[in-house]
């Protein structure tokens, strides 16, 4: 698991509880995506709009519990973003 992949799931974390939900993956990649993009938080392509984000939850629920874990998220966007 990368850094790059524990730094933006803390970022995303907005209820701060070691899990995301479907609605904090949304809602913090709407308002923190750029921010976190401008920083090389997160690449530039990957910012997009709800559906996009919903996608990635769904990519990353692997056990379909509608939460994803840090090693779920992590395990999608290193892969996804080349940071493995």
């Amino acid at each position: 698991m990368s850094d790059k992949a524990r730094k933006l799931f803390e970022a995303l974390d907005l209820d701060h509880n070691g899990t995301l939900t479907r609605d904090e993956v949304i809602i913090a990649l709407r308002s923190k995506g750029p921010t976190l993009a401008a920083s090389g938080d997160l690449p530039f392509w990957a910012l997009g709009d709800a559906d996009d984000s919903s996608a990635l939850f769904d990519a990353a629920d692997a056990n379909g519990d509608s939460m994803l874990t840090l090693e779920e998220f992590a395990a999608v966007v290193d892969r996804r973003f080349g940071w493995s």
